[in-house]
């Protein structure tokens, strides 16, 4: 089953978001017209608008008001990604060109730029002062996670701790902020409002680490880039963190990187089956699960119903991708 499966019954209000984000993102300028629109026809899950409707389906439902914040974090969120593939010097996003590649860096950063202003930009038809002090925090704290992914490059004695709160900025924050943000526009109280905001963090923290360890179990056609893209970009991800714990996956590693103009696929290959056979990817399945499970409790007090339901199946679903 994919994950779609499980909020197919949002079909039409996603399709409502999906035709907003391209009006959104128009320009007057060819350039940033037409690569902002390549990077929305990438596709892409949609989950941080998914958890704004859901979220905003367990009190007073405004679909207007919920379009307007669900289009802001997607535009955040496609912001971060144009960036990022400068950073890592990507030249593909879901298995087609990234924007740097088909234009270059700089177009890419004003690209990225174009996107965050829009988003800014489109949410300041809600006059409540609460949901832009949650988003403008939220920003704040996603320009931290990024520099301190830059900052950790090539660091291969770093430690748990600082992957955790570095996936927490980069990704957890606005799944939870989505939560967050689709509660306070439904009127949830309080008690609720932080509940949905921890569900939200504890999904992020889990999808993040499953994506680190689908870019070593999946293919090269299922991720749309090479197999160990984040290893070859010097990112230190979970399983990366428990293969290294072992002296020869480590006195290896150190070599393969101190020759970096030697680095070849065969080589990055070889680190692979190395983090496989050493059980890090299960070690690492198993923080995801813990993260899943804190998900499922945190939400136990929630009223039943349909939407509520979804957020215990898409918590279910994450713990059983695998790719």
């Amino acid at each position: 089953m994919k994950l779609a499966k499980t909020y197919s019954y949002l079909k039409k209000e996603l399709q409502i978001i999906e035709k907003a984000l391209g009006s959104v993102i128009q320009s007057e300028h060819p350039v940033l017209r037409n690569a902002s629109t390549q990077l929305l026809k990438a596709g892409g899950k949609r989950i941080r608008p998914v958890f704004v409707l859901l979220t905003g389906k367990l009190g007073d439902f405004r679909m207007e008001e919920i379009k307007t914040i669900a289009v802001s974090l997607e535009l955040i969120h496609m912001a971060t990604l144009v960036h990022d593939d400068v950073i890592d010097d990507a030249e593909l996003r879901r298995g087609k060109p990234t924007i740097k590649h088909q234009y270059d860096n700089r177009v890419a950063m004003y690209t990225g730029d174009y996107m965050l202003a829009r988003a800014l930009e489109n949410i300041t038809s809600i006059k409540m002062p609460e949901i832009h002090q949650c988003l403008s925090k939220a920003l704040v704290d996603v320009c931290i996670g990024e520099v301190e992914q830059i900052k950790y490059k090539y660091n291969w004695e770093q430690n748990l701790r600082i992957y955790l709160r570095r996936i927490k900025r980069k990704t957890a924050l606005l799944i939870a902020t989505s939560c967050k943000l689709g509660a306070i526009s439904a009127g949830l109280d309080a008690s609720d409002v932080r509940k949905l905001y921890k569900y939200g963090y504890y999904i992020g923290m889990s999808y993040q680490i499953i994506d680190d360890i689908l870019d070593f179990t999946s293919t090269e056609k299922q991720l749309g880039k090479p197999a160990g893209s984040d290893l070859r970009q010097g990112n230190i991800t979970l399983p990366v963190l428990f293969a290294i714990k072992e002296p020869i996956f480590f006195q290896e590693i150190i070599h393969i990187f101190n020759h970096p103009n030697e680095i070849t696929d065969e080589k990055i290959n070889a680190l692979i089956d190395m983090i496989k056979d050493s059980g890090a990817i299960e070690k690492s399945y198993q923080i995801s699960n813990q993260y899943l499970q804190k998900a499922l409790n945190i939400i136990k007090d929630i009223p039943d119903s349909v939407p509520k339901q979804t957020l215990e199946n898409i918590a279910h679903y994450i713990g059983k991708r695998r790719f």
